[in-house]
């Protein structure tokens, strides 16, 4: 398999060398090195730059990411069902994701809209910390 230098792995998946140095010390990334101590990768780690790019653009955790890939293999390229295998696990978590997103496209509108000048109105209003028996964070723009 060919290696690559670190300016080329930057160059061919298009994110900056110190971008590269934090998804290795993240533990997302394995470099090998030279008797020279510089860094060398593996060509197959574009796809998994790939992967952590797509995921920070739809917000996976980058912890997230390094768990799923801790299911492939480091010595070799990982095959498709390998793959599918990983992002599988991601399934279910991108559809919660796409429904919390949802539900604040649909009740953001109506927020802004009030200007929170009637809290009777307000899908957030919380009356005497009531909901604060539900637990942390914004109860009522969560899907239940």
């Amino acid at each position: 398999m060919r290696e690559l230098s670190v300016g080329e792995a930057a160059k061919r998946s298009g994110l900056a060398v110190s971008a590269l140095h934090f998804y290795e010390r993240k533990g997302l990334i394995r470099s090998l090195r030279t008797t020279g101590n510089q860094r060398r990768y593996a060509s197959d780690v574009l796809r998994r730059l790939a992967v952590i790019r797509v995921a920070q653009r739809v917000g996976v955790p980058l912890e997230a990411v390094r768990r799923a890939f801790s299911s492939l293999p480091d010595e070799r390229t990982p095959t498709r069902e390998e793959w599918a295998g990983m992002s599988a696990a991601w399934r279910e978590e991108l559809e919660q994701r796409i429904a919390l997103l949802v539900n604040l496209k649909d009740r953001l509108t109506d927020c802004i809209g009030c200007g929170c000048l009637s809290l009777t109105a307000c899908a957030l209003a919380n009356p005497g910390d009531a909901l604060a028996v539900e637990g942390g964070g914004p109860r009522r723009w969560e899907p239940g």
